[in-house]
């Protein structure tokens, strides 16, 4: 009698497989995409490939992790019901960008992990209703540059990591706000150097991470950021790291060894005449290409149909085609075996 046992078991293998979609799981008591811990509010969606955020996560989560997924967009809603939120966690994804107002509702918010991403911009005002944010980590992106203001809002902020980015240069004032920072990691940039009193307002940073930036020490407004190296050194960590671009310590830097004033790096310079080619020989270079006699179609205007699936898509849709196929087979296989048992018996 263990046949149709094992049979109505296949048969519920194989009705599960056939409903569960991974992005439309839900976190449920009975299982599903997400790991749920009701006792402390918190719901762990990590590296389960996800592209969108699985819908009816409960809304009194705490502590929500979201890492190593395949994300890389975001609604402008996306977290709107989570407002009691504290800690988020989107580390290891694809995100380029961050839409405008995407945390607006989590004002209780405390720490806010997006590293390993490839954010390349972040919006002006993204950070304004984080008041409360605690810690900040954007390490491991492709920041060029941060928006005037970005972190204005965030007064309670006492750890900030930005490095391993590709910033080239900071705004004015743009940590003026950060009275609380203690640890602020900038490591890994492609830092020239920092605006004239730009840690000023940094009245209980401990740790400042300086190391690794190509501080260009032959211009004079490398001079703020030595001589405040020089009146920090020994009450915050880590800042007698920082080297010029000759090796040669920020800290010990003088008037005579950065007496240039240098163009920011932002200059354009027009392009020399003289290196202009002209359009007639250019036409002439074109003019003079020889066409392959195979190649006549698609000068003609013939063109390949646009409608055509691409290999992935073709690959997709065969091995999605399998799948069904193979489902239906051991479906029916199942129902025919059951069927087969009970008439024996």
């Amino acid at each position: 009698m263990m046949g149709p046992v094992l049979a109505a078991c296949l048969l519920i293998i194989l009705s599960t497989a056939w409903i569960s979609q991974a992005n439309e799981a839900l976190c449920k008591k009975d299982g599903g995409v997400c790991s749920c811990n009701n006792n402390k509010n918190s719901v762990d969606c990590s590296s389960k490939r996800l592209t969108a955020i699985p819908s009816n996560i409960p809304a009194d989560t705490k502590k929500l992790e979201l890492d190593y997924n395949k994300l890389s967009s975001l609604l402008s809603k996306a977290f709107q019901s989570f407002t009691k939120l504290t800690f988020l966690s989107l580390n290891n994804n694809q995100l380029l960008t961050l839409p405008a107002g995407v945390f607006d509702e989590l004002k209780n918010l405390e720490t806010l992990w997006i590293q390993q991403n490839q954010l390349q911009t972040l919006p002006v005002g993204v950070f304004d209703h984080l008041v409360n944010l605690d810690k900040l980590y954007l390490y491991q992106n492709q920041l060029e540059s941060l928006p005037q203001g970005i972190f204005d809002k965030l007064t309670k902020l006492t750890i900030l990591w930005l490095n391993t980015n590709k910033l080239h240069s900071l705004p004015e004032g743009v940590f003026d706000k950060l009275t609380q920072l203690k640890t602020l990691q900038m490591t890994s940039n492609q830092l020239r150097s920092v605006p004239n009193r730009a840690f000023d307002s940094l009245s209980n940073i401990k740790t400042l991470w300086l190391q690794s930036n190509p501080w260009d020490c032959s211009c004079n407004d490398i001079l703020y950021l030595s001589k405040w190296i020089r009146e920090k050194e020994g009450t915050v960590n880590g800042i007698e790291s920082a080297t010029c671009v000759d090796n040669k310590a920020v800290l010990d830097i003088t008037e005579k060894d950065a007496a240039s004033d240098c163009v920011s790096p932002n200059t354009t310079t027009a392009i020399p005449t003289s290196t202009t080619t002209p359009a007639s020989v250019i036409y002439d270079d074109i003019h003079e290409i020889k066409v392959p006699q195979e190649n006549f179609q698609k000068f003609l205007g013939y063109q390949e149909p646009d409608h055509l699936p691409t290999q992935p898509q073709c690959l997709m849709s065969i091995s999605g085609y399998l799948g069904l196929m193979m489902s239906l087979m051991l479906t029916s296989a199942a129902i025919l075996y059951v069927f087969h048992f009970l008439k024996k018996a």
